[in-house]
């Protein structure tokens, strides 16, 4: 089940909240600072233990990591990277639906039954909001199809934190084929 809610994704009650952080998993601005704030310094200090695969990297870009959510309502954080936006021809498409796949098998691997998502990659990464919500609609349509098993059951949040961005995914959510 997807739904659409516009608020602030710190403050849901689902098992996991995805975290639109950076390569270092440091906390820093937007929803990835909003996150580090509400949860506490404990989870900067798990993120601290994620090794690093090279200096200063402990996610990939398109990959995604998992933490507890410490004084979050949600049960873990699932901290993945989005691209930043060039012109969309450099691998943008395929590094940020790969986030929404490697989060939803994190997701499902740690048996949760609820995930939000923020507009990754669409607020200082410059991704074009219409771009980045279909991309994301379709590779959580696509997990669901592909998993029945298990994603079918989980419940899918997108959370915007702007009124533009929920009237983006309410009409591509609505769209056939979104």
């Amino acid at each position: 089940m997807i739904r659409i809610v516009q608020g602030d994704i710190t403050t849901l009650e689902v098992d996991a909240i995805v975290n639109a952080a950076n390569q270092r998993m440091l906390g820093g601005g937007g929803v990835d600072g909003a996150i580090h704030r509400a949860a506490g310094p404990e989870l900067y200090e798990a993120c601290l233990k994620v090794p690093e695969v090279r200096p200063g990297v402990r996610c990939p870009t398109g990959e995604a990591r998992i933490t507890p959510g410490f004084r979050l309502p949600a049960k873990f954080v699932i901290h993945t990277v989005g691209p930043v936006y060039r012109d969309g021809r450099h691998g943008e498409p395929e590094l940020l639906a790969a986030c929404y796949r490697n989060s939803l098998v994190l997701a499902a691997e740690n048996h949760c039954r609820s995930i939000a998502f923020p507009c990754i990659s669409t607020g200082v990464y410059g991704y074009p909001i219409e771009d980045a919500a279909r991309i994301a609609v379709r590779e959580v349509r696509a997990a669901v199809s592909a998993r029945p098993d298990t994603a079918a059951d989980m419940e899918v949040i997108f959370c915007c934190f702007s009124e533009r961005d929920k009237k983006v995914y309410d009409r591509i959510v609505q769209t056939p084929g979104g």
